[in-house]
């Protein structure tokens, strides 16, 4: 029986998971696109950056870092002290997109993740 690759396997792994978060938040502190994202978080992103990581390493079929240490992620939960709504999404989105779109090659696998991105994205919108 064949053992099936996992996309954290596909996207390279813990080296890889860790330059794709960190492009991300250096994209939302770069993008004046990305502001009112870029809001919804503390001065520095270091923290968020290390959540995201552990996080998607566990989504992706890696490690599950972040049950690991905090316990089943409840997303939604999680953010909803934060006012999300299509701008946030959309805005958090053309950063996941653009870091994808640099560090992932094969076209067919970066648009299947940026699908579960998408719907990840919008089912933490709380707010119309």
């Amino acid at each position: 029986m064949e053992k099936s690759i996992t996309p954290y396997e596909l996207i390279g792994g813990e080296p890889a998971v860790k330059k794709l978060v960190h492009r991300f938040y250096e994209l939302m502190e770069e993008l004046p696109e990305a502001y009112a994202v870029r809001q919804l978080h503390p001065e520095s992103l270091a923290g968020s950056e290390e959540m995201l990581f552990e996080y998607l390493s566990g989504w992706l079929g890696g490690p599950n870092l972040y049950i690991a240490k905090k316990g089943h992620p409840r997303l939604r939960m999680r953010h909803a002290p934060y006012n999300i709504g299509a701008r946030e999404r959309d805005e958090w989105m053309l950063c996941m997109t653009q870091a994808l779109t640099e560090q992932v090659g094969d076209e067919e696998f970066r648009q299947a993740l940026l699908n579960q991105f998408s719907e990840l994205a919008s089912h933490m919108i709380n707010s119309h």
